[in-house]
């Protein structure tokens, strides 16, 4: 199993990185696995030319080494009976593209507990009829179904027999912040609230997170244009990971009302990922961490001296890692104890070249080196710091 990392949307098939590169070609060298296509408005009139292009879109990822998450807009919510005309449609979309060998996922109805529904958010039972014919034609291909951040476990529980894979959009970085999630917590560690909500609501079912890059609440004219930094974007992605995330979206990058002049005629936001999601998406698909990201959590009683800190240990390629994150507090060390018999390790993605580190094994790369006394290590952490231990078994 992979830890999926998907733009939402991504750059255009056909368009160019700014360093001359083919987009897709440019986001799968940094570690990018899927990309969200599919469309809102499937139709049986223009169904033809739309099969058409969604294969095209797909042929252009499968050439570049990605995969699809194909939106299925509102088909999949079904009215009772077998022979509605949506749910045709519905089986021609899947007979369609099921056999594409780009198709990862399907992208289930969106945020339909979204309490700005109002009367009219959707019901779990025309999702589950919908679920239950997808994978009757293709069951192949999970569904995913993202959850919009305001509602409570017991709202989206009904949703489980609707999907395989559930998870929520957070987008915590606004003008005032917290505008998304409207909870008492408008630090970005919401992102770790709201993950631990939809792992309870997903009920043992893989949970994705989806990311900020943009949002409909930092456009103009209404809104003052925000974008996270590195390291809150790097905090946000890891204590989603902490929580219990097996995959994560990062959407807004093709919101080009905020890009730069060159970026909205590339129509993607290049210059976010040249500053953030580049680095970040870099360390995620890395050959360094990418075992432990698919790996189980490890049944260890690890421990932080603080509070504020999530942490996680997860045993994968022959060492121990632990991923911790500091909600908050402040700049402090703090004593990490429970670890089993091991020596020493290292913070990854932190580089020290003197004095020289220990002798790293073979496809490592140099890291910061930690030492371990008595199932015990020491590391300064300041709010919103994120670590990434990795130590040989």
């Amino acid at each position: 199993m992979s830890f999926p990392l998907v733009l939402s949307n991504g750059p255009p098939p056909t368009g160019k990185a700014p360093n001359g590169r083919n987009g897709l070609a440019e986001v799968a060298a940094a570690g990018v696995t899927h990309i969200r296509t599919g469309r809102g408005d499937w139709s049986s009139a223009q169904l033809a030319s739309q099969i058409a292009a969604e294969r095209a879109t797909l042929d252009a990822l499968q050439a570049r080494g990605l995969r699809g998450w194909c939106w299925l807009g509102d088909l999949p919510n079904l009215p009772e009976g077998a022979t509605s005309a949506q749910a045709q449609l519905l089986a021609r979309v899947a007979d369609g593209l099921g056999g594409h060998g780009a198709l990862g996922f399907y992208k289930g109805i969106d945020e339909p507990r979204n309490p700005f529904r109002g009367a009219n958010w959707i019901r779990a039972a025309g999702m589950i009829r919908a679920y239950q014919q997808l994978h009757r034609i293709d069951a192949a291909h999970p569904v995913v179904v993202i959850q919009a951040p305001i509602g409570t476990v017991a709202q989206f529980t009904p949703y489980r027999p609707a999907f395989d894979i559930t998870g929520a959009d957070v987008y915590p970085v606004s003008y005032p912040p917290g505008t998304h999630t409207q909870t008492k917590n408008t630090d970005i560690s919401v992102v770790g609230d709201i993950t631990t909500k939809m792992v309870r609501a997903g009920g043992g079912k893989p949970v994705w997170m989806t990311l900020q890059i943009a949002w409909s609440g930092v456009l103009p004219p209404n809104h003052v244009p925000r974008f996270p930094t590195l390291q809150a974007e790097r905090f946000m992605a890891y204590q989603a990971i902490v929580r219990g995330a097996r995959g994560l979206v990062f959407f807004g990058g093709h919101l080009t009302q905020i890009a730069t002049p060159a970026d909205a005629a590339a129509g993607w936001n290049w210059t976010f990922w040249q500053e953030v999601l580049r680095p970040l998406v870099e360390e995620l698909g890395s050959a360094e961490l990418a075992p432990a990201l698919a790996a189980p959590d490890a049944s260890l009683a690890i421990k932080a001296s603080v509070p504020g800190v999530d942490l996680v240990a997860r045993k994968a390629a022959g060492a121990l890692y632990v991923i911790a994150v500091r909600r908050g507090g402040t700049v402090s060390r703090v004593r990490f104890s429970g670890l089993p018999k091991v020596k020493s390790g290292a913070a990854l993605f932190e580089y020290v070249q003197e004095p020289p580190p220990p002798p790293i094994e073979p496809g490592h790369q140099v890291a910061r080196p930690i030492s371990v006394s008595g199932g015990a290590f020491t590391d300064w952490l300041a709010p919103h710091d994120t670590r990434v231990y990795r130590f040989a078994l």
